[in-house]
């Protein structure tokens, strides 16, 4: 029978100075001892010089649960550090012995941590968190069978690989010709007024008609539909404008250094020459696209992803190839580049074989890796390739209807079996913030994207703790009531007989009834 203890909560060694215990089933406190937190700590303080000088950096418990619990709760990095502060779980969860009333860090700190956990770093985390995922599943999973599988050699071929490609889109406007052009206008116009600062008093400055190319830019990019003449006439003036502010960069830059500019306005100005170059070969080809093509003037890494999606034909940032695995994902690769993913098959199948040592029994896949060169290279490692099969259908008779129905029915299956992908992307739009990219670097960006996977997979794994303790607690109540029945029912068999002269007939025995 179930005694109340076994279910009583058990407590962590925290201390708090307004009293009270931490319970060790909360999901910081579970997901603290999981995490192998010091196996990176020698390749994240390679980022640190050891010069002995400076404030001494913090550990990487901190710059990692710090990262995650801002992706997990969806924070601003100033909203997480306030959640952190009052929050005695957030702050065992970084690895503080006490709680303290005080900020464990500024919330400029969380940029250096995007910095020093690069994608290399954060994609050896994410490996080490999955399998140790995988190993206390399996070993639960033996525990529940009772079966010994430990002798047993490793397969060659085991398991389903889905994989797929999707774009991350950033934080920005949505880029048109006219509008980069005013944009890079306006930071040229900035730009002239700081270097001509020093010259005051001693030569003109130079003229911009900085009001006259804001009417004449307001003017068609207010109206609700303005024509194509109208719009190459507007991007016309609008180089001509931009044309004349860097040739009077140029002759300031002859008489004033350029090192009184700031670094942001140096770096917008190189951002400009390329743009300016870009969108007046466009403009004299009568093109739209180019290669290398800036469309955000502060995030010039930023590129356009051609989707063809019913919501967006083209978004804008990162795009991304990934891998689920049992319900676990991994990002290979990150690109700010359009490439085609189907050059990737290999890629995956690859990473798949150095974290299990074994290939995949089955690779699922969308239409477009289902090339002959990545059918030939399935053909030669074993492994079936979802998809239908090259070449023209066939034509259904009486001796292949059933062939190809079962063909068909395994076609069906194929695409069933890939849902969890699309359903990984989703989560990660909708939940963990990769629907819009908040950050602005390109060292940054990555670093979000993968810190949004380690989340993903940390809140798989929590799900997977929380039915198996429903399961043991099921069954825990199972084996009371079990037997509480056996001993019902043992009693109910074990009868007492007694002979009652005075009231028995025929000296027949009559059996008394415990239960």
């Amino acid at each position: 029978m179930m005694s109340k203890d076994m279910l009583q909560p058990e407590f962590e060694d925290f201390y708090m100075p307004f009293g009270g215990k931490l319970r060790s089933d909360n999901r910081w406190v579970m997901l603290s001892k999981r995490i192998p937190w010091g196996e990176f700590e020698e390749e994240y303080a390679t980022n640190f010089a050891n010069s002995g000088q400076g404030a001494p950096a913090l550990p990487v418990r901190v710059a990692l649960g710090a990262l995650i619990i801002k992706e997990k709760l969806q924070l601003s990095d100033a909203e997480a550090v306030l959640q952190i502060e009052e929050n005695p779980y957030l702050q065992h969860f970084l690895g503080y012995q006490e709680y303290s009333e005080e900020s464990p860090f500024d919330s400029s700190m969380y940029v250096h941590f995007r910095k020093r956990l690069g994608e290399n770093v954060l994609s050896e985390i994410n490996d080490a968190i999955v399998q140790k995922a995988l190993k206390e599943i399996e070993k639960q999973k033996r525990k529940d069978d009772k079966s010994d599988d430990d002798n047993e050699e490793p397969p060659s071929h085991k398991g389903k690989l889905l994989i797929d490609a999707t774009c991350t889109p950033a934080d920005i406007a949505y880029p048109t010709d006219l509008g980069l052009l005013n944009k890079a206008r306006e930071k040229t116009e900035g730009i002239i007024d700081t270097l001509h600062k020093p010259l005051r008093g001693i030569k003109k400055k130079p003229r911009t008609y900085r009001c006259k190319a804001r009417k004449l830019y307001l003017s068609v990019s207010k109206k609700k539909s303005p024509g194509r003449k109208k719009i190459r006439g507007a991007i016309r003036k609008q180089l001509g404008f931009l044309r004349r502010n860097l040739e009077h960069i140029d002759t300031l830059s002859e008489k004033v250094s350029l090192g009184i500019l700031t670094s942001k306005q140096y770096r917008d100005l190189l951002v400009i020459h390329e743009l300016f170059r870009q969108q007046e070969l466009m403009f004299n080809l009568k093109v739209h696209s180019v290669d290398d093509r800036i469309v955000n003037i502060a995030q010039p890494h930023i590129r356009p992803i051609v989707r063809g999606k019913a919501k967006a034909k083209t978004e804008f940032g990162a795009k991304i190839s990934a891998a689920v695995v049992d319900g676990f994902a991994y990002v290979d690769r990150i690109s700010f580049d359009a490439y085609n993913e189907s050059r990737d098959l290999s890629l995956h199948i690859e990473a798949y074989k150095k974290r299990y040592g074994y290939y995949p029994k089955s690779v699922h896949a969308d239409k477009i890796y289902v090339t002959r060169e990545n059918r030939k290279y399935c053909k030669q490692l074993k492994i079936n390739l979802s998809g239908p099969k090259l070449g023209r259908k066939k034509k259904e008779t009486a001796e292949n209807k059933e062939q190809l129905r079962t063909e068909k029915k395994q076609l069906r299956q194929d695409e069933i079996d890939r849902i969890p992908i699309e359903g990984k992307f989703g989560q990660g739009k909708r939940r963990f913030g990769l629907g819009l990219i908040m950050t602005k670097l390109a060292q940054t960006t990555k670093t979000a994207i993968s810190i949004s996977f380690i989340v993903m997979n940390l809140e798989k794994w929590l799900k997977v703790i929380f039915y198996a303790f429903i399961f043991q607690v099921d069954c825990m109540i199972s084996n009371a009531i079990n037997t509480i029945r056996d001993w019902r029912k043992l009693i109910r068999d074990k009868v007492i007989t007694q002979y009652d002269k005075s009231h028995c007939h025929n000296d027949k025995p009559r059996a008394i009834r415990i239960l």
